[in-house]
């Protein structure tokens, strides 16, 4: 589930919205037991990942660099705000 036309997630506020409207079911997602930071085996891209409990992929949405690089903890940790 890795579009390449959903908006790229350009700035940690942009994360923490993401991650905060997964954790109040806001993409109707079921079974979502994880998030992580991942880079795409195709073309070197990276992306912040919704996973299932077998680990596989529910939901993804493209991050810029530097946002993967500042957000891991974020996603890590989960959103201060609820």
């Amino acid at each position: 589930m890795l579009d390449a036309n959903q908006e790229m997630i350009d700035s940690l506020a942009k994360l923490e919205e993401f991650l905060i409207a997964i954790e109040n079911g806001g993409f109707g997602l079921n079974n979502a037991a994880g998030v992580a930071m991942a880079t795409s085996n195709s073309d070197g891209r990276r992306f912040v990942a919704v996973l299932d409990d077998k680990h596989q992929l529910l939901l993804a949405r493209y991050v810029t660099e530097e946002v993967f690089q500042t957000g891991q903890d974020l996603v890590r940790q989960g959103p201060r705000k609820h």
